[in-house]
């Protein structure tokens, strides 16, 4: 009898396809016209699966004159409990439990897995620098087994005699501490834990992200009242005889740290608690040759610690004016005030109002009667409360998204085809947005931080939000963060936004926005965008041609 011969395929999809171990991809051709300015990465995915009767391990083979540029990385099916909250739209993928593609994780000597009747993808990337020569590329995809060819896929990429600009727009995503410290089990602000929070701000600075959330006390977010989170505390303060003493050096240390790595901007942890105000956040001192907890759930945000504050806060602005980044450092007092909170949150602000003259502060606020009081400098509404603030004519506005933002807006549920991440970049360009920011860089917790979790087994911080709000990126084992699709896909929504700016600097505002509503039905909006990936990446091509017209 003659033994059947294993058949080996790759079917090659955009960066924007998710590939589900059950589903044949379907071979787009018009979504991988690969086109890229210089100094942006670029990426798409090759599917493979076989007719064997084993998994196979395989090496995989990159030809292309631009190899050096090219970086290859397995796309990690991930257990999603919670796909989607109650309220759902008709643009999810699923909304069941079940496994989902997310995890980029790198080869291990080029070799990976090939599953029999499954499909698994590989998520390849190209990384081109600013000197890169302009021209038309192929790039040849390649399986092998010892010495046999098992198949390969072809596609060709142009990149163009242009230079994508520097990121303007201000990107923060809350990033934790003492998630670090308690998933690698160090202690904190050791040596081994600086290592780790470098290596993390490294990845976050080269994915876009420019301010970063800075510990002054455990930031008072996500904590269950009357419990509290692993203390990260960079202010070291001592009680003598009543008086409040500061040491400042590891708040320095973290300064220097973060502007080593890139970071541009600074956002100080809340100086009250969440959701209004009302309490202190927890404050730890030496007092009488004992660590305390000097302030918490059990003080009241006026009183004495607002004495406290007043003592802190010019010494505090002091320093950061001796460091030279008080013009890029903001404030933020408590997270998502609602009207009943007016009270609570307007006798704090009035409390240090005084204190933080010159500098910039801002709150996660999407009530606009709340900001019409006038207690918030800065409001950062959400993307589905924004449209009453753009209809005020509030300028400068920043937005955010997280787990509440599932209906018809753009987010990154794991759950959401990337389209819905992507289209963020265009979004923020149409409307000026000066800023974006996310509350889950790395959450490792369970809601109101009462567990500590491992994000590879439990992706919806314990069955509370839609899998993927919490985070974007995975603890690797040798404390360096593992992407995930959904990190990559932000980038080229943050990329588009730069392509968009520089087309308006050669050419006018009005040639971009043309460019993007032209074929739309109804303009782009918050709430209205195109549900095809075709649209994106079409759209991204004309914009670099229009570009490379006019270099």
């Amino acid at each position: 009898m003659e033994q059947k011969k294993e058949m080996y395929e790759i079917r090659l999809v955009s960066s924007l396809e998710k590939v589900f171990l059950e589903e044949r991809p379907v071979y787009r051709p018009e979504c991988m016209k690969l086109t890229c300015l210089k100094g942006e990465t670029i990426s798409f995915q090759a599917a493979c699966t076989s007719t064997d009767s084993e998994r196979c391990r395989v090496t995989v083979q990159v030809e292309s004159e631009i190899k050096d540029l090219i970086r290859v990385r397995q796309v990690e099916n991930v257990p999603v409990c919670k796909a989607c909250g109650k309220r759902t739209d008709d643009n999810y993928l699923k909304t069941k439990a079940g496994l989902y593609p997310d995890l980029l994780r790198e080869l291990e000597n080029n070799e990976t897995y090939i599953y029999p009747q499954q499909w698994r993808s590989l998520w390849i990337d190209i990384e081109t620098r600013e000197d890169v020569l302009a021209g038309v590329y192929p790039v040849t995809i390649i399986l092998t087994k010892g010495q046999e060819k098992l198949t390969e896929a072809k596609t060709t990429v142009t990149i163009y005699n242009a230079v994508l600009p520097k990121q303007k727009i201000l990107h923060t995503e809350w990033f934790y501490a003492d998630c670090l410290a308690d998933y690698y089990h160090v202690p904190v602000f050791s040596e081994e834990h600086w290592k780790i929070m470098e290596n993390y701000i490294r990845e976050y600075v080269k994915r876009g992200g420019n301010m970063i959330l800075t510990p002054l006390f455990t930031p008072a977010l996500d904590t269950a009242v009357g419990h509290e989170r692993t203390t990260t505390q960079l202010l070291d303060i001592e009680v003598k005889s009543g008086e409040y003493h500061f040491g400042f050096e590891k708040l320095k240390r973290w300064v220097d740290l973060c502007r080593s790595c890139g970071i541009q901007y600074f956002e100080m942890s809340h100086l009250f608690s969440q959701w209004g105000a009302a309490y202190a956040p927890k404050v730890v001192a030496l007092k009488d040759g004992k660590e305390e907890k000097i302030f918490g759930w059990h003080t009241p945000a006026s009183g004495k610690y607002t004495d406290f504050l007043h003592v802190l806060l010019p010494q505090l602005t002091g320093k950061l004016k001796e460091w030279g980044i008080a013009e890029v450092t903001w404030f933020h007092l408590s997270d998502e005030p609602r009207e009943e909170d007016l009270d609570s949150y307007r006798a704090a602000r009035e409390s240090i109002e005084d204190l933080l003259d010159g500098f910039h502060t801002m709150d996660a606020l999407s009530d606009y009667k709340f900001y019409e009081h006038g207690f918030v400098e800065q409001p950062v509404p959400a993307n589905d409360a924004i449209q009453e603030f753009l209809n005020h004519g509030v300028e400068n506005l920043w937005t955010y998204y997280c787990v509440s933002q599932s209906y018809e807006v753009s987010n990154r549920f794991m759950a959401m085809p990337s389209l819905r991440n992507r289209i963020y970049g265009l979004q923020l360009y149409k409307y000026r947005i000066a800023g974006i920011l996310h509350w889950g860089y790395n959450f490792y917790n369970s809601q109101y931080s009462l567990e500590k979790l491992n994000p590879y087994q439990v992706t919806d911080a314990g069955g509370c939000f839609a899998a993927g709000d919490p985070f974007l990126v995975y603890p690797g084992t040798d404390g360096y963060p593992e992407e995930s699709i959904r990190m990559m896909v932000l980038e080229e929504a943050l990329q588009d936004l730069r392509a968009c700016e520089l087309l308006e600097s050669l050419a006018g505002r009005e040639t971009v926005m043309e460019c993007i509503e032209e074929n739309l039905a109804e303009p782009l909006t918050f709430t209205c965008f195109p549900k095809t990936d075709y649209y994106l990446i079409a759209l991204r091509n004309r914009i670099n041609r229009e570009i490379a017209k006019r270099i």
